[in-house]
Parts: C-alpha cells; structure tokens; sequence
C-alpha cells in the first residue's frame, strides 16, 4: 500500500513538472508572438528594422522586477504637508539656488522664449530628479515592453513604447543610455516618451534632444511643456492662506473660482496675517488634508503644474520650493 502511495506521488510529480514546463513554453511562445506582432506594428508606424533589431533582439521575456513595482505600489498614505515638507529640503532649496546660478545665461535664454520664471523650471527640475541626480536607471525599451505586454494598462503602454522606439529612430540617445523609471519617464525632467515627442527641445543646437545629459535640452523641455499647457508669466501658482475662524468649506475645491476680492471680504488672509494681493485674479482654495490642514488659494498656473502631474501635492512642493528660491523678494500674484 505504502509503495503505490508512493507510485503515484511521483507520476503527480512528473505530472506535474511537464504541464509547468508546457505552460512555461506557452507563455514563451505567446510573448514571442506578441513581440512579432509589436514589430510589425512599428514598421508601420515608420520605424526603422535597424532599430528594432538593435532594441529588441535581446527582449526574451518581460522584466518580473517591472510587473512587481507596477503592482507592489504602496497606498500613498502620506499627508500633503508631510509630503511637501520632504522634498522642500533646505539642502533642495541650496542646491536648486546653486543652479540658478550655475546657468543664469541658459535660464536668460529659456525664460524670455518661453515666457516661464527660471524659479518654476528649476522648481520642477529639483522636485523631479534631485537636479539630475536620479533619473532611473531602468532600460526603457525593456520596461515599456513589459508593461504593454501586461493586461493592466497594456494599450497605454504599448503607444509609449512606440514612441519610444521613434525616439530612438530619430537618433536622439543610443538605446543602451535610455534609462529611466521603472514606468518609462525618462531623463532630468522625466518625461514620459509621448510628452518627449510632444515638448522636447534641442536647446543647445546639436540636433538631438537629450533630456538625459544636456542641461539646456533638459531646461527648455520644461518651460516648453509648462508653457504650451497655457502658464501665464504675469501671475504665480498660488499661495498659502489663513481662513476664519467660521467658514464655508462649501467653497473648497478647484471647481469653485473666486476673485481675491471676494476671498479677502470671505476672511482668508495671507499666511502672515497680511491682505490679499489687490489683483483681480480669480482663484480656488484647496485643503488637500482637508479641514485642519493647511489651506492654499491657487491660480491658473497651478492648473498647468497639475497638466504636467495629477497630484496637488506635487504642485504644491514645486509651487513652494520655487517661492523658497526667491524667498524675501517681491512676487507676482
């Protein structure tokens, strides 16, 4: 009796290797099939057979640690508060003072043809990567082809891939330098493939764009993407508020607009106590932690950071840092 229990042990056990090995076999020959498919899909699109034979030859499966990340993300559980208070660091603040002043000419440059503030580029620039510190260090290429492959958000994935491999036909970075997120977003200012194509800039004339090494390319790319999201060089982003001690928090939300003279009559002052600026500019009053927690009166050009980010509290950090690099001067708004 023992030795047929253990008989059949091992016929399940064998049973059991060859379907893993054929399933194994069958997702290999599946994303083979797919990444054919992807080719022939990108001849289409124009791009060339030398550079799909150079970016995806050695692809033979997709990157496990990519699916992980995408769906290990933790729950954002952090306060908007905490959240600004870590990237607003004084040593951010220093070191983004230091690159003002590192390229006053290139900021000179990107500032009068672009109609952005040099402090909302660098803003962006120190809140996205450290100053170009961390820009990722994931084969692009590589990543881009897991996620479209992958059922979540396959088809978003699948056009930035396409783009990226146009990016790459077009000469603007080798493929063994496209590195970024695990995500896809790329360079200093990590912008995702389609935003490269949309506002990438050759600044510096060398007829490529490279957002990854060229600090004129990565400054450029910036003011042009937050200038053709509608930024308005006559105002700022907003600014902290004080509220009264009885208000209607009916009132809270970027779908209600108010001129500051109607916030000034409704109580909310500055933060230091101080009146409103006498612009007849229309803002919204946000409380992204909610009634207790700190409370913003935001324009326009906050409408534009939340184009190139969906998070208040992203807009909110560059909004403040940028005020921080000024701090003690006279600001717009």
């Amino acid at each position: 009796m023992k030795s047929s229990c253990s008989l059949v042990l091992v016929i399940i056990s064998v049973c059991w290797l060859f379907a893993t090995s054929a399933l194994a076999k069958d997702a290999e020959k599946d994303f083979a099939v797919w990444l054919e498919n992807l080719r022939v899909e990108a001849r289409s699109a124009g791009v060339s057979q030398e550079t799909l034979e150079e970016t995806l030859a050695g692809i033979e499966e997709p990157l496990s640690r990519v699916i992980d990340l995408d769906r290990k993300q933790p729950e954002f559980t952090q306060s908007m508060e905490d959240y600004v208070a870590a990237r607003v660091s004084e040593k951010r603040i220093a070191n983004g003072r230091r690159m003002m002043s590192r390229y006053p000419t290139w900021l000179g440059r990107v500032e009068k043809e672009y109609g952005v503030p040099r402090r909302f580029i660098v803003a962006l620039w120190g809140i996205e990567t450290n100053y170009g510190e961390h820009t990722g260090s994931f084969p692009v290429i590589h990543s881009l082809v897991t996620l479209a492959y992958d059922e979540r958000r396959g088809a978003y994935f699948r056009k930035e891939l396409l783009d990226a491999l146009q990016i790459l036909d077009a000469g603007h970075i080798p493929s063994r330098r496209m590195k970024g997120s695990w995500a896809g977003a790329m360079g200093q200012c990590q912008f995702m493939p389609s935003s490269f194509r949309r506002y990438a800039v050759d600044a510096d004339g060398d007829r490529r764009i490279d957002i990854w090494n060229s600090v004129p390319d990565v400054l450029a790319s910036a003011a042009n993407y937050l200038a053709r999201a509608g930024w308005k060089d006559d105002q700022t982003w907003g600014r902290p508020v004080k509220l009264p001690e009885k208000f209607d928090f009916s009132l809270v939300g970027l779908e209600s607009r108010l001129p500051l003279s109607r916030w000034q009559s409704l109580g909310l002052r500055r933060s230091n106590g101080g009146a409103l600026p006498r612009r007849d500019l229309d803002a919204s009053l946000i409380m992204p932690d909610g009634p207790g927690g700190p409370a913003y009166l935001v324009y326009d050009n906050f409408r534009v950071l939340l184009a190139w980010n969906r998070s208040n509290s992203f807009a909110i950090a560059v909004g403040t840092l940028s005020d921080r690099f000024v701090a003690g001067r006279k600001k717009g708004g």
